[in-house]
C-alpha cells in the first residue's frame, strides 16, 4: 500500500491531514471507541492526537536512550526506540514500562561487558537502510561504555513476584 501524496483538492471532501495518508480498517473495542470519542469526535483525528501525545519527542533519534533518575543521583537506562532489535539478544529481556519506554533486564551473573559485545555485534549486522536502529545501538553502547569507564555503572535488584501459581 502506498500513501496518498499531498495534492490540491479536485472537489469533494477536503483532506483531514496535510501530509501523506491512506485509508485503513480497524476493529477496536467499544470501550476504546468511547474513549476516542472523548478525545475528538472524528475517530481519525482522535487516533492521531493520541499517538502524537504518546510518541511526542520519541521519534527524535537523539533521545532513543535516556537516563531516568529513580533515586537522587541514580538512574535507569530507558530505551525509547529499537527495542525489537534488542530482542535478538536471546538472554536480554526488554520490558515495556510505558508506551515506547523499555528497560533492559540482564539475567543474574551476566556481566555488563557481555551486553557491550552483543551490541557491537548487532551494529555490525545492520545494513545501510537501518540508520535509525544503528543510531540507537550507538547511543546505548556509548552510554554503557561512558558509565563503565566513569565507574558509575552497576547492576541492581528489583522485586519480583512469582505469579505462576
Amino acid at each position: 500500500m502506498t500513501s496518498t501524496p499531498i495534492k490540491k483538492s479536485a472537489g469533494g471532501r477536503p483532506p483531514k491531514f496535510a501530509e501523506g495518508r491512506r485509508p485503513i480498517t480497524l476493529t477496536l473495542p467499544d470501550r476504546i471507541l468511547a474513549l476516542l470519542a472523548q478525545v475528538h469526535a472524528d475517530r481519525a483525528r482522535a487516533i492521531v492526537k493520541c499517538v502524537e501525545a504518546v510518541m511526542e519527542g520519541k521519534a527524535d533519534d537523539k533521545n532513543a536512550v535516556q537516563l531516568l533518575e529513580v533515586l537522587p543521583g541514580k538512574a535507569l537506562i530507558v530505551i525509547q526506540a529499537g527495542h525489537a532489535l534488542l530482542q535478538k539478544i536471546d538472554w536480554l529481556r526488554v520490558v515495556e514500562i510505558a508506551p515506547s519506554r523499555h528497560l533492559l533486564v540482564l539475567p543474574p551473573g551476566m556481566p555488563i561487558e557481555r551486553l557491550e559485545v552483543e551490541l557491537r555485534d548487532l551494529r555490525e549486522s545492520l545494513d545501510a537502510g537501518q540508520s535509525r536502529e544503528l543510531r540507537m545501538l550507538e547511543q546505548l553502547q556509548s552510554t554503557l561504555i561512558e558509565q563503565r569507564r566513569k565507574q558509575t555503572l552497576s547492576k541492581g535488584e528489583l522485586l519480583f513476584v512469582d505469579i505462576s501459581q
